[in-house]
């Protein structure tokens, strides 16, 4: 349709797993110092293209048959595609769009995605210990396993520091993100940089599991052995590489009106989706390890689990209805 590569800055180099790395074009653009270190990645295929830059965390991403986002036209613009061009793409991905491309996109393929794998966590990260009190603690809270890797920032003088816990995200044991979850009450809660398409978790995944248990956030995932979307939506790349494991997937949405409207989503993949009748003090799974036990809400997850549309549809009627009426 269009051949983005020729846009792509002249200093540029390509990994084996297909990603082409350059300076991002996008850091300066987001109040950033240039990149210099060939920090920005894209990768291609037939269908569609995605970009991530690990110096200002700027991510977007294409697929033939949708609409050109606005952060794509962005990134687009920045490497001197003209308005007029980013029009024709636009216009012409929308052509692609028929039943056929709705029906290949739901009949996904088995071919699990890659990530670029030279991701830097936070400048002076260490391993959190029982020595660390207020970290050891707000994890043994959130009921985090003792032997899951689990590092903050401890020095205070660092710049822009704040109380925090970091998660890392891994590929095949190489470290492709992280999340920060701060503990004091400003705001942001997070800081996270993950690629398009990550799934928390992969690395936990043993083959000798007959299904997978899958949730919203990354705590309901360390709490419960599952993987997390971490995000409410299940994007393409999610859906593909949860497909590759092949497995039996028992989806478990966050208990509020945001985390149910996943549930059709889930139900188009093929998983199953699990509502235990959980107490209004219950909004999602690590809420309720932290009442029921890790093996308990397993239990309760199993016990609920259901493919029929109907049955799911009814159960998460009455859920809004308790959220509804304890709103009122």
């Amino acid at each position: 349709m269009y051949d983005l590569s020729s846009y792509l800055p002249a200093r540029k180099k390509s990994t084996a797993s297909g990603w082409i790395s350059f300076n991002a074009v996008c850091c300066q653009q987001n109040g950033h110092k240039p990149d210099r270190r060939g920090r920005g990645g894209i990768k291609f295929t037939e269908q569609d293209w995605v970009y991530h830059c690990f110096n200002c965390g700027y991510k977007t991403n294409f697929v033939l048959g949708r609409p050109v986002s606005f952060r794509a036209r962005m990134l687009l613009t920045w490497l001197g595609v003209s308005s007029e061009e980013i029009e024709r793409i636009n216009l012409e991905s929308l052509r692609h769009r028929s039943v056929f491309g709705i029906i290949s996109e739901r009949s996904l393929p088995t071919q699990a995605p890659t990530f670029i794998t030279d991701c830097e966590l936070p400048e002076g990260a260490c391993l959190i210990t029982a020595e660390h009190k207020t970290q050891w603690q707000y994890l043994r809270s959130r009921s985090v396993p003792e032997d899951i890797p689990v590092l903050s920032v401890i020095d205070e003088k660092a710049y822009g520091w704040r109380p925090n816990v970091i998660v890392p995200f891994t590929w095949n044991n190489n470290i492709v993100g992280w999340t920060a979850r701060m503990l004091d009450d400003r705001r942001p809660k997070y800081i996270t940089d993950s690629q398009p398409g990550y799934v928390f978790g992969c690395d936990f995944v043993k083959n000798t599991w007959n299904y997978v248990i899958v949730v919203e956030g990354i705590f309901d995932a360390l709490s419960i052995g599952g993987l997390a979307i971490m995000h409410n939506d299940i994007n393409q790349q999610q859906a593909q590489y949860i497909k590759s494991l092949n497995k039996s997937v028992i989806f478990v949405p966050d208990q509020d009106h945001t985390g149910l409207k996943v549930c059709d989503r889930a139900l188009e993949l093929g998983w199953a989706i699990s509502m235990p009748p959980w107490p209004n003090t219950v909004k999602d799974v690590n809420d309720a390890v932290k009442l029921y036990g890790r093996l308990g809400t397993m239990a309760q997850i199993m016990q609920y689990s259901e493919h029929s549309k109907i049955k799911v549809q009814l159960a998460r009627k009455q859920i809004i209805k308790r959220l509804n009426t304890t709103t009122c």
